[in-house]
């Protein structure tokens, strides 16, 4: 009796069950190494909301409460809304992989017919690994994109950059806002950047020194914002990682003690500067030149609505080839950063 559609179906889903999870390790790509995909991956170090955008709150103001007074003082109680609402608008991405009814009859031996699953899904993964990190990377090119989702040079912008660093990166170019909110009536959401002319111990070694120091905030009381602990990283190209790699390999101090090698890796205060090939197969990523991005991830994360977490579809006959089956994997996410002066940094030429 000949095979129909669905007992190709039912043959593909069996085999996928038999299938180890897909691995970072599978994966072989144009960039060697990629930022976005494999922390997405981990499940735990995202956010998950609800509704038509991931909503945060944040706060900006003070009450303004406390005060020194005299014996018998008369009260001068006052309220204010400290907190803002941010909201950030859903995007959708997804990737699929399809097989045709006469190949899968080709490849019906169990290790063959695992093979060729397992390569349609790393094909899919591959993309989906490529476009991500151009998403996490990048910024829509105004408030008028609906499809590109709001990557770090959104959140971390070069703004009104200077030599003399701070926290300078408002809106970033083509809108009136980030996540919802102006830093232009805020001042307190916005992100710190600087800009460096070397590679030097006294231009953006000292520069580097400062934005991980400053961005460093530590609440003075317990509370709903006390127990946000940091988790850095450092990202760059390898122009600016070259340099640093040259000039520690000449053994001296000229960089200072923040700055070391250990074990064949380029660290920044104990932490490792990883090379982002995007960077260097895009240039001017960002609005940026030779850039340094301080991330940190405590606070800058991917979210997700509900549900659609990396959800992938049931094998099933595409609708405009009958004798194909097609499999999709789906997310409905962006990225969020809920505290722009915390979140991170950037230095550039």
């Amino acid at each position: 009796m000949p095979y129909q559609a669905d007992d190709y179906a039912d043959l593909v889903t069996t085999t996928l069950r038999a299938l180890e999870k897909t691995t970072w390790a599978d994966i072989v790509v144009d960039n060697q190494t990629h930022i976005a995909l494999p922390r997405i991956l981990k499940k735990k170090a995202v956010q998950f909301g609800s509704g038509y955008g991931y909503q945060f709150n944040v706060r900006l103001f003070s009450n303004n409460a406390a005060r020194n007074v005299k014996l018998a003082e008369t009260d001068n109680p006052t309220t204010a809304d400290t907190q803002k609402t941010g909201n950030i608008p859903w995007r959708h991405t997804e990737t699929h992989w399809s097989l045709e009814e006469r190949v899968i009859a080709m490849n019906r031996s169990p290790a063959r017919l695992v093979n060729l699953l397992q390569t349609s899904r790393v094909d899919a993964m591959t993309d989906l690994a490529e476009l991500m990190e151009g998403n996490f990377w990048s910024k829509p090119t105004s408030s008028s994109d609906t499809l590109a989702p709001f990557g770090v040079p959104y959140w971390i912008n070069t703004t009104s950059y200077s030599t003399t660093g701070g926290f300078n990166g408002g809106r970033p170019t083509g809108f009136t806002d980030v996540g919802g909110l102006d830093p232009n009536t805020y001042s307190r959401w916005k992100n710190w950047n600087a800009q460096y002319v070397n590679v030097s111990k006294q231009d953006l070694i000292r520069k580097w020194r400062e934005a991980a120091t400053k961005t460093e905030f530590k609440p003075p009381v317990d509370g709903p914002f006390s127990n946000m602990k940091s988790n850095w990283g450092y990202y760059t190209d390898y122009t600016v990682l070259g340099t640093l790699e040259e000039i520690l390999e000449s053994q001296n101090d000229n960089l200072g003690n923040d700055v070391a090698s250990k074990d064949g890796n380029t660290i920044f205060r104990r932490i490792p500067v990883e090379w982002v090939p995007y960077f260097d197969n895009n240039s001017g990523t960002g609005d940026t030149t030779n850039p340094i991005y301080g991330i940190n991830w405590a606070v800058f994360k991917p979210c997700f609505l509900q549900g659609e977490y990396m959800k992938e579809t049931k094998v099933q006959p595409h609708p405009y080839q009958h004798r194909t089956l097609v499999s999709y994997t789906d997310c409905t996410m962006n990225f969020s950063c809920v505290d722009r002066r915390r979140g991170g940094f950037v230095l550039s030429k």
